[in-house]
């Protein structure tokens, strides 16, 4: 899997674009084919299956993976890699064909990020629950790990002592 995340936006026709009225971003248009597929949807989300990512700011790690159902919702997300290079995630043959993936490599892995308010050095991110993402076919899914290797509040930043 690859520490960077290369789902990028797409440019193309004006036909071919979603105009899509935010809470956070206003109204913003999207090509359809930026759009993210999760069949299952998040975790606590079942109902809400189509998404896009929104870069955060020009070269920040961080993007918003927001929803296409619900105007208000919206996740920070990482790609976990960048901050826990050994973050290992097992892909299962199971997974590879919903996902209609055929190389683990092109996979990609995002983490949903709890920022407290007013205390942005104590951000966590989901590794227990990671998002795995086809960016051929545009298809994801969120599967949950082992709870004794992994937490849903993994710090980000280096903790002080």
């Amino acid at each position: 899997m690859k520490n960077e995340t290369n789902l990028k936006l797409k440019a193309v026709d004006e036909e071919q674009k979603i105009k899509l009225k935010t809470t956070r971003f206003g109204e913003i248009e999207v090509p359809r084919e930026n759009v993210i597929h999760m069949p299952g949807g998040v975790l606590g989300f079942p109902g809400y299956k189509d998404y896009i990512l929104v870069p955060h700011k020009e070269n920040s790690p961080f993007l918003w993976y927001q929803s296409l159902d619900d105007p208000a919702l919206v996740f920070v997300v990482i790609n976990p890699l960048i901050f826990k290079p050994d973050y290992d995630v097992p892909i299962s043959s199971a997974l590879m064909e919903s996902l209609g993936a055929e190389k683990i490599e092109e996979l990609e892995l995002l983490a949903i990020v709890t920022v407290p308010k007013d205390r942005p050095q104590d951000m966590t991110a989901n590794l227990l629950g990671p998002i795995v993402i086809d960016p051929v076919k545009r298809l994801a899914k969120q599967i949950v790990l082992d709870p004794e290797r992994y937490s849903t509040k993994t710090p980000i930043l280096p903790q002080k002592k």
